[in-house]
């Protein structure tokens, strides 16, 4: 069975190119629109913030880490903390065995006391001298008159020769001992002059030696130096310890910073005071922390390490160098999502501002940056058991 063709058939096919066309036309129309418009879209925000930004992920979390050594030598007898555990400054740690350092201590006591009794023997010598010269002086001066009296009588045979001579002999003899008592008067003046007993040279050494044993002693407790938390005890009972062994460190978490690693090419219009906007992988996007540029790195990473590398032999293929930049976090954002040294960070920068310097200007009025007041009290009782041994051991008429 045949069928008839028919004869509009290619009338409708030609009628739906033209549709399809359009279709396809719009369709492409709205495709180029849309890349327009991302594009403008694009452009706009690069030129309006992101060529404001410099930002990495290789970027951590910093921070001081004070260890904890002896300052002497001992047996360790007791501890006190342990990882992660919070102290503050000026706790008591570890403890070594006293015993030595107490023997020595009290010796030093002893010393000390005895030192200045002896002292007071100088004083009370210089005195009895003074009066021994003034009796001898005295004695001279009689024996020189009874003399100058004889030699008037010689020549009328009222004294004889011989009794004159005898004289003379006396007198000699007392000018010895006088010139004998007056060395030994400047000798024990010299150790006094100018001085009060605990001014005086030789108890001034013994207070010395009074003070490093009472340091020894305190130094059987070894404390911690600032607060913050324990990390790597490394110390056991029963070892016996050098001065300068690291037996635990300690973490103080306010004093955290993150240490950015830049590519050098992004350094070009980084300042130091520009804004940070710092994220930490531990709380994720939700926890964002603001912080500013402190300081730029002085060298890359290789030219700082161990091996740096030489480039002037074999092949040479040029990478892009990273250079730290320390940037410093709110502290009280800090308080409120603690960090620990090592987390991963994000690091974004904004270098809108230009003002700021590329190196850190010197610091002015000379502050100390970080500082310990856990040893002060150490001393300070030190001098006070110093003064009151020595007043122990005064007079009682001086002491009142």
């Amino acid at each position: 069975m045949t069928t008839e063709p028919n004869p509009n058939a290619p009338n409708a096919k030609a009628g739906a190119e033209p549709k399809s066309n359009g279709k396809r036309k719009r369709a492409l129309l709205i495709l180029l629109a849309v890349l327009v418009l991302a594009g403008l879209s694009w452009t706009t925000w690069y030129l309006l913030v992101a060529r404001w930004h410099e930002d990495t992920d290789d970027a951590y979390a910093q921070g001081n880490v004070v260890s904890i050594v002896p300052q002497t030598i001992g047996t360790v007898v007791g501890i006190d903390a342990d990882d992660g555990m919070k102290v503050v400054a000026g706790q008591a740690l570890v403890h070594l065995d006293p015993n030595d350092a107490r023997v020595a201590f009290d010796q030093s006591v002893a010393n000390l006391a005895n030192t200045v009794r002896q002292v007071r023997g100088l004083y009370s010598a210089v005195d009895a001298g003074a009066a021994d010269l003034a009796a001898r002086q005295a004695s001279v001066d009689r024996a020189r008159a009874d003399l100058k009296r004889r030699e008037g009588l010689v020549g009328n045979g009222a004294v004889s020769a011989e009794e004159l001579a005898h004289a003379r002999n006396e007198l000699a003899v007392l000018e010895a001992g006088l010139r004998s008592i007056n060395g030994n008067l400047s000798r024990n003046r010299a150790l006094v002059d100018s001085t009060t007993v605990s001014s005086q040279p030789q108890v001034e050494a013994a207070a010395s030696q009074l003070r490093q044993a009472y340091l020894n002693l305190q130094r059987t407790a070894i404390v911690a130096p600032v607060s913050g938390y324990v990390a790597k005890r490394q110390v056991q009972l029963g070892q016996r310890v050098q001065p300068g062994t690291t037996l635990m460190t300690i973490v103080p978490l306010e004093q955290i910073w993150v240490e950015a690693n830049f590519k050098e090419t992004q350094l070009s219009r980084m300042r130091i005071g520009q804004p940070v906007k710092v994220h930490a992988d531990l709380y994720g996007s939700g926890v964002e922390y603001d912080g500013k540029v402190t300081s730029l790195g002085m060298g890359t990473g290789s030219a700082f390490s161990l091996l740096p590398a030489q480039n002037a032999s074999g092949n040479w293929i040029k990478i892009v160098q990273r250079v730290p930049v320390r940037i410093e976090i709110e502290p009280r954002q800090l308080a409120e999502h603690p960090l620990r040294l090592g987390l991963s960070m994000h690091v974004d920068v904004t270098v809108r501002d230009q003002n700021g310097a590329v190196l850190a200007d010197a610091r002015k009025g000379g502050k100390t940056l970080f500082t310990t007041a856990a040893y002060d009290e150490q001393l300070n009782d030190a001098n006070a058991l110093i003064g009151k041994i020595i007043k122990q051991n005064l007079p009682t008429a001086v002491r009142n």
